[in-house]
């Protein structure tokens, strides 16, 4: 990630923050962003598609952002990477940044898929699982996936966990193949 163009921005941006003392809030800033990228169709369409200017762009994400209340060095990223023609990368630059803000606090990134919604008891008992089993801290994306049916999908880094209910009858089904 860190080899790609998002990562290298996203790994300047964090040294810079750094630099500034100003971790948290570049951080909290990008989750803002994240948010307003999920919930808005047509801001991802102005970041990526090319039919916009850089000018445009910039000037779009000015008046937005600075509607949010974004921070100046926030701020100025963004123009600069909207003056570079590198909007269409930005959310993976905010996955970078993240990534490298959570190590820095020693704190690794759970992706957790399970059938329906965990409450807040689940949630806390999964994290003192993962950290039992891991050594760090965890901090863990949470979605739900009906098809699962039953059970869990845990991605932490390279390694995945996969107790699901669909993956076990997906295997039952198999063996069952083999023995008739």
């Amino acid at each position: 990630m860190m080899a790609s163009v998002a990562g290298r921005y996203a790994s300047a941006l964090f040294d810079l923050a750094a630099e500034q003392s100003q971790l948290p809030t570049v951080e909290r800033d990008l989750a803002g962003i994240e948010t307003m990228l999920d919930e808005s169709a047509d801001l991802q369409r102005m970041l990526r598609s090319p039919v916009f200017s850089a000018a445009e762009q910039s000037k779009s994400l000015e008046a937005v952002l600075g509607k949010a209340g974004v921070s100046d060095l926030t701020m100025n990223f963004i123009k600069l990477i909207a003056r570079n023609r590198r909007l269409f990368a930005l959310p993976n630059m905010i996955k970078g940044f993240q990534m490298l803000a959570a190590q820095s606090r020693g704190e690794v990134e759970a992706d957790v898929s399970s059938a329906v919604g965990l409450n807040e008891a689940q949630l806390e008992a999964l994290k003192e699982t993962l950290k039992a089993s891991t050594g760090k801290d965890v901090r863990i994306n949470s979605k739900v996936d009906p098809s699962l049916l039953g059970g869990l999908i845990v991605k932490i880094g390279s390694r995945m966990i996969d107790s699901s209910l669909r993956t076990k009858l997906v295997t039952l089904k198999m063996r069952m193949k083999e023995v008739g």
